[in-house]
């Protein structure tokens, strides 16, 4: 092969830069990988004309054309999905692109360390050695890029147009690109939904908290008595509590709607027979009683999973350390403030996170039990009840009210709020650091 000495590294730069592996082929005389480059932005190149008309759709989201058959009409919603796909598209060109520049540079340098270009069986066998790690990882990449993060950009978009009823429902009505509108008006423009917005954001994270340490530590209490106790039906216990995390929580908190029914509740009913109370308990038409029942329920349904975490880890701890504290004099109540909840927190404390973070998520705790009841004042206009949570409201507005800009703020919100708590904590962590208790 001929010697690299005499070429420079901007010519390399500017052929690469010019077109996808020109550089490989006219320079490196790397043909073949040169060629596959190529390749790419030719079959780019040559749907250029379609990716910009789909990218123009995005930004104008079509025009109304009443005169037209529905079908026919421009739809906003569909052209704004293939917008960001065409997007996600062009983002993938772009990182192929770069790898083509900063593959001529290394090979450049490379060869003027060593005096000559690499030969194309040598090229050829570095493609061969690297062809299934990039074959393995390339659908994984698409498949996300196409089924987690195009839904994600476009849920977040959607923020940012007016999508709602009664006006700007496609196909009969085009949508508009509205900036920072919504934002304003959920975050001070409007005192309903301001207030709306500001009593179901604090009674989420109340509810998100309560919700993860009454489990997290009615799990610990639990799992420290049946571990204490001398009684031989220790496992029929933890059998019998892991029932109510076994079944499906749909199917329990439909059971518990029943049972604690204002109107002909088994609970009440039982309760005016035996005496105890002359009128029904409104467990779940009261807004703070109701708010109270759904931290219960979600007690006796979410315990369990702690109970047996708590319990694995306990298992784990050398009886050894408990020996230790016996011998300097701790009862029981030190040994578990002092050895066991220690050791047990430390190895617990990122799932404690991921609790908290599906329990701000926990739609299910919320609409099966009380379907976000009672009504509140401002419910009809915002289809905010005493109950709900974030992401019972998400599903109110798009659902009852057809208010998906508004549904779309709120899901941004929460990303925005949890992304960066959650990767906060979990490097705070020093299970997460690996370090030393």
């Amino acid at each position: 092969m001929e010697a690299a000495e005499g070429l420079s590294r901007k010519k390399v730069l500017g052929f690469s830069v010019v077109f996808m592996g020109l550089a490989h082929i006219a320079l490196l005389k790397q043909y073949i990988k040169g060629a596959l480059f190529a390749l790419v932005e030719i079959v780019f190149l040559v749907f250029s004309p379609s990716i910009v008309r789909k990218l123009i759709d995005m930004m104008t989201l079509g025009d109304e054309k009443p005169d037209l058959p529905v079908t026919m009409r421009d739809n906003s919603v569909f052209m704004l999905i293939d917008g960001v796909m065409i997007l996600a598209v062009v983002l993938i060109f772009a990182a192929l692109y770069y790898i083509s520049v900063r593959s001529a540079l290394q090979e450049h340098e490379r060869a003027q360390i060593s005096g000559s270009f690499s030969k194309n069986t040598a090229v050829i066998s570095n493609l061969s050695g690297n062809a299934f790690p990039i074959a393995a990882l390339s659908p994984t990449l698409i498949l996300v890029v196409f089924f987690v993060v195009v839904p994600l950009v476009f849920s977040a978009l959607v923020a940012f147009t007016n999508y709602s009823t009664p006006d700007h429902i496609p196909p009969n009505k085009t949508v508009d690109w509205v900036g920072l509108e919504n934002f304003i008006y959920l975050f001070g423009g409007d005192a309903t939904w301001t207030g709306a917005l500001l009593r179901v954001a604090v009674w989420t994270l109340c509810w998100a908290l309560l919700a993860t340490f009454t489990c997290y530590f009615g799990g610990m209490i639990m799992a420290v008595v049946l571990q204490e106790s001398k009684l031989k039906i220790v496992p029929a216990f933890r059998s019998i509590f892991i029932l109510p995390y076994a079944v499906p929580a749909v199917v329990t908190m439909l059971v518990w709607k029943n049972l604690l029914n204002g109107a002909f509740g088994t609970v009440n009913r039982t309760l005016i027979e035996l005496g105890v109370i002359n009128n029904a308990i409104p467990w779940l038409s009261d807004e703070w009683l109701a708010k109270f029942t759904t931290i219960l329920i979600n007690l006796w349904a979410g315990f369990p999973y702690f109970m047996l975490l708590v319990t694995g880890t306990m298992t784990a701890i050398s009886a050894d350390i408990y020996e230790a504290a016996t011998i300097d004099g701790a009862n029981k109540f030190q040994t578990f403030r002092h050895v066991t909840l220690p050791l047990v927190i430390y190895q617990t404390a990122p799932l404690i996170i991921m609790s908290f973070t599906h329990n701000i998520n926990n739609f299910g705790a919320i609409f099966f039990l009380t379907g976000g009841n009672p009504v509140v004042a401002d419910s009809t206009m915002t289809s905010a009840k005493g109950t709900d949570i974030l992401v019972t409201w998400i599903y109110n507005l798009t659902v009852n009210l057809l208010k998906y800009n508004y549904a779309s703020v709120l899901a941004v919100m929460i990303f925005v709020f949890l992304a960066p708590v959650a990767i906060f904590n979990f490097r705070r962590t020093k299970s997460y650091k690996e370090g030393e208790l």
